[in-house]
């Protein structure tokens, strides 16, 4: 029982530890298959990895090479700019020693120029002598024929020039006293024309008010001219008094002043002044607003308004009988029609066409040609180099070099080429009569001058602190001295030197 116990027992420990044995293998190759699983997929990962590293590496690697070549290349272009600029600097340098190498051989060539023209200049010279040697043997009649011989033969050819010359010149003479003949007929024909252009008519509500604006001995009549330097004539005509003077701007204040007077009834020397001083300050807001207007008219934009207001005194300027002004605005029209036409610049067209007169407004205060003063000027308020070249060409004094100069050149033709556009002998009067004015002002002390009774009269104010009475005596002497000299007149000039002191006092 007991074997047979153990026996069981034995064969139950067999069963169970082989039974065992087979449950351990069988968890243990589970296990491990699971550990090889884990294993492989550790490896696939590693090696997922390791190509996403050889991948960034090689990306990385591309990214690094690139940007060796882009610095490759910019390296190579600077290289290239530099040689490029080494290039033409070497260049400029061989086109420079080129430049003194022909300098050098133009001053050569002009050193031995020089050298044969003084050799020459030698041989005339001894020959000169030796001729003077023989000259010394002769008489005085033998050798001025001698003399006057050679002198023949040598010079027959400049001669026969300066007779052709001469002959050229009596033909011009003759045409332009033609046309002086024929201009002093029409303008005596054309009196009334000049009449208006240098007299202004100023109504009168009663003719009572002459007796007024005379005043008690002449006094009012008298302040009145010494003011404005214009004429007042008072005659018989009903209704009206004339004043006359060639200076628009001074005739137009004097036709305010005296109009002002009228309304205002107190017509006497202080007034008279005051109310001059007024009209004046309206006066050059006047010429400021005509300016205004005149470009806005035209169409010019960006000028400096001292230019527009040099523009607006044009309005009170004539030439040869036009009014500049008007004549000026119809240039601009003309002008800028023509460069609409043609295809050139319209705006420059119409601003040198504006302004090409513009010198006018202060060629009686500045010496020279108003065409060199109204460049100087559009130059002085920064105007374009094609606006100042058309009015420098405006008036053939150059050769017009753009399209838009010789537009404006013709525009002002055609505008002075109208029938009846100018009348020179009234533009020749103006100018004799500020001529007139500008001699008696170069005098020391002289404040003021005005030319009256058609250039017949000069009345000169001085400032009475730099002169006394002896003073102004030696001076009117002094002026009708200069004009007998220098400023032809047909008539005898009368010159009034006025020396006025004023004393001021304040009572409190």
């Amino acid at each position: 029982m007991n074997a047979l116990t153990l026996l069981l027992a034995l064969l139950g420990l067999i069963v169970g530890g082989a039974t065992g044995f087979a449950v351990r293998k069988v968890f243990l190759t589970k296990k491990d298959r699971e550990v090889a699983d884990a294993t492989e997929r550790m490896i696939n990962e590693a090696n997922m990895k390791a190509k996403e590293m050889v991948m960034e590496a090689k990306t990385e690697s591309i990214k690094m090479q690139e940007e060796v070549k882009r610095e490759e290349r910019t390296k190579h272009e600077q290289l290239q700019k530099m040689e490029e600029r080494l290039t033409k600097k070497e260049e400029a340098l061989d086109k420079k020693m080129d430049e003194t190498e022909k300098a050098k051989t133009d001053l050569e060539q002009k050193i031995t120029s020089v050298k044969t023209i003084r050799e020459e200049v030698e041989k005339v010279y001894n020959a000169q002598a030796q001729q003077l040697q023989k000259i010394a043997a002769l008489t005085p009649e033998q050798a001025k024929e001698m003399l006057l011989k050679q002198v023949e033969e040598e010079s027959k050819e400049d001669l026969l020039a300066q007779i052709e010359k001469s002959e050229k010149e009596l033909k011009e003479k003759a045409q332009e006293k033609a046309r002086y003949v024929i201009a002093d007929a029409i303008q005596r024909v054309a009196a009334d024309v000049t009449s208006e252009s240098t007299t202004t008519i100023v109504n009168l509500p009663s003719d009572d008010l002459k007796g007024r604006i005379i005043g008690r001995e002449g006094r009012n009549i008298n302040t009145f001219e010494q003011i404005t330097g214009i004429d007042v004539i008072v005659d018989d005509t009903p209704g009206s008094i004339v004043i006359s003077g060639f200076d628009m701007i001074r005739r137009y204040i004097a036709k305010m002043t005296l109009e002002r007077l009228i309304v205002d009834g107190r017509i006497h020397p202080a007034r008279i002044e005051e109310t001059y001083e007024k009209v004046k300050e309206d006066v050059n807001n006047l010429i400021k607003e005509i300016g205004e207007k005149a470009v806005f008219e035209a169409g010019v934009t960006g000028l400096h308004p001292n230019l527009i207001k040099l523009l607006g005194r044009l309005k009170f300027r004539l030439s040869y009988g036009q009014n500049v002004l008007k004549h000026s605005m119809e240039v601009a029209f003309i002008a800028g029609a023509l460069a609409a036409e043609l295809g050139a610049d319209v705006n420059v067209c119409k601003k040198a066409g504006l302004l090409h007169d513009i010198g006018k407004a202060v060629d009686h205060e500045i010496q020279g040609n108003h065409v060199k003063i109204g460049a100087e000027i559009a130059k002085k308020f920064g105007l374009t180099a094609d606006v100042v070249h058309a009015i420098e060409a405006h008036d053939g004094n150059i050769e017009p070099k753009t399209v838009e100069a010789m537009l404006v050149e013709a525009a002002n033709l055609i505008a002075n080429g109208r029938p009846g556009a100018t009348k020179e002998n009234l533009d020749t009067f103006v100018r004799r009569m500020q001529e007139l004015e500008n001699l008696c002002t170069s005098f020391t002390g002289v404040k003021k001058a005005y030319a009256l009774q058609a250039g017949n009269e000069v009345r000169i104010f001085v400032n009475a602190d730099d002169l006394d009475d002896l003073g102004a005596k030696r001076l009117s002497h002094d002026v009708a001295r200069k004009i007998e000299r220098d400023f032809q007149h047909p008539n005898p000039i009368k010159v009034n030197v006025i020396r006025e002191v004023r004393r001021e006092a304040t009572a409190d």
